[in-house]
């Protein structure tokens, strides 16, 4: 039986700036997370896994929405979330106990189904079916469905540029195919996910780092493009595609190779994300393109290509500090987060016994550093609105319900303001606040520590950093 529609928070009107959940902060603060499909949803230990995750401070899991397992039979209303064909109940348990402990989740959706198409990783026969599937995945976390979590973040596919995942790659002639093809997707699956949340910010890309941009003539290998020139023909489909972010993995070509491994361009490692940024932004005529990396690690031993623990905590650490550097990338997930003896993929900050390695406390330290709940915003105006993310409280209580939320208004040592009003949560998780008889100064910088509780018991601490403008 479907469940009914909440009714919708009673939003604070905004009149100044509001900060934006995902928006490129005016300092470092990323969404930082893991992707461990089969350790976040599939164990008999995932709930513990998801611990583990918030112990060290994640703020963002990436998972995969395989569309021929949700949709393993053809729906009867496929735009429908609750058609009796969807199989949503390992992610509805996993995107609850993500919110439950005030992390965000990024759905990337691969994987066409049988009865939609020739294949898992060819187009659907008919791109509407996509369309309605992201339409229906998209309106069951928009937030509006008691008991079904907001979801945010949001991806087209995984590595389309690989045969793999995106087939075919070239034609027999060898002509390139995939950028067109990919572009087919992205319209259908954009256009499903923003008609379901208008706010959801989708990502395109989701670039393997390397490629031989030629048809390969041995048998074995897969055909691929280089994610610089992929990006690049995609940009030349018209009318042109939209998106809010492209999302790339920019591992290094072994595991050995350090976080500053410089690849041939237009092969896009850490090292050359500012050209390939700058290209993105001539290609799709957009300014300051938002980057997320959404997959990034170095897998240790007992891989015959692995390196020492040590070295694994050395080599995060070197990348964790490229991406904090780099202003555009607004998010960085490490794949994965618990090796597995049925997974061979030695990349996890956790053994497969269930010990941490050494790089896991650098990656809670780093990720805490650059928290994204604790965010840096500009403010401007007269009684400026901020928000943020009072996620766990989502788990336990309706839009709508009240927040008390008790605030102090710092200027170096200087007390300004304090308060303690009650304010609605919204349909998001988050909650907006209004600064009242307050107008910040451009170029100061102000702190805003906010003590958050509710009748469930859900207590909850930020602290933003306010920068006049």
């Amino acid at each position: 039986m479907r469940v009914q529609l909440f009714r919708r928070a009673l939003l604070v009107a905004v009149t100044a700036a509001v900060l934006a959940p995902a928006a490129a902060a005016a300092g470092p603060r990323m969404w930082v997370g893991f992707q461990d499909d089969p350790s976040f949803r599939w164990t008999s230990d995932r709930s513990e896994t998801l611990d583990f995750a918030a112990s060290a401070d994640a703020t963002v899991i990436r998972t995969t929405v395989y569309w021929y397992k949700v949709a393993p039979r053809r729906p009867q209303n496929a735009a429908d979330p609750f058609d009796p064909a969807y199989r949503f109940e390992d992610l509805d348990e996993m995107i609850r106990g993500a919110q439950q402990r005030g992390i965000e989740v990024l759905l990337t959706v691969w994987g066409t189904p049988k009865w939609a198409g020739p294949a898992n990783n060819q187009l659907p026969r008919t791109l509407a079916d996509y369309t309605k599937f992201t339409r229906a995945l998209a309106s069951r976390y928009s937030g509006g469905y008691a008991g079904y979590p907001y979801v945010r973040f949001y991806s087209i596919w995984n590595e389309p540029n690989r045969g793999l995942f995106l087939f075919p790659q070239f034609d027999s002639k060898g002509h390139s195919v995939a950028p067109r093809n990919y572009a087919k997707l992205v319209r259908a699956g954009y256009a499903g996910i923003k008609a379901a949340n208008r706010k959801a910010l989708v990502a395109v890309g989701e670039t393997a780092s390397n490629g031989r941009d030629r048809k390969v003539t041995r048998k074995g290998l897969q055909d691929t493009h280089s994610p610089g020139k992929f990006a690049e023909l995609l940009g030349k489909v018209r009318p042109r595609i939209k998106f809010d972010a492209w999302a790339h993995h920019p591992y290094p070509t072994s595991p050995s190779m350090k976080p500053t491994q410089k690849m041939r361009w237009p092969n896009v490692s850490l090292a050359s994300l500012p050209k390939f940024e700058v290209s993105l932004d001539k290609w799709f005529a957009k300014r300051k393109t938002p980057l997320w990396i959404t997959e990034y690690g170095h897998e240790t031993k007992p891989d015959k290509r692995g390196i020492s623990f040590t070295k694994q905590r050395q080599y995060l650490a070197q990348a964790f500090s490229i991406a904090r550097k780099d202003q555009r990338v607004q998010m960085f997930v490490w794949f994965i987060l618990t090796d597995r003896s049925t997974v061979k993929w030695e990349s996890g900050l956790v053994t497969a016994g269930g010990s941490e390695k050494p790089a896991f406390a650098t990656f809670a330290s780093l990720a805490r550093a650059v928290d994204a709940r604790n965010a840096i915003v500009e403010v401007g105006g007269f009684e400026p609105v901020v928000r943020f993310s009072m996620l766990p409280m989502a788990y336990y209580a309706p839009p709508g319900s009240g927040v008390g939320v008790a605030w102090e208004l710092q200027q170096g040592s200087e007390i300004l303001a304090t308060d303690v009003p009650v304010v609605p949560l919204e349909t998001d998780g988050w909650v907006s606040l209004r600064l009242p008889a307050f107008t910040p100064t451009r170029g100061l910088t102000y702190t805003l520590i906010i003590r958050a509780n509710n009748e469930a018991g859900v207590k909850l601490t930020r602290v933003l950093t306010l920068i006049g403008r």
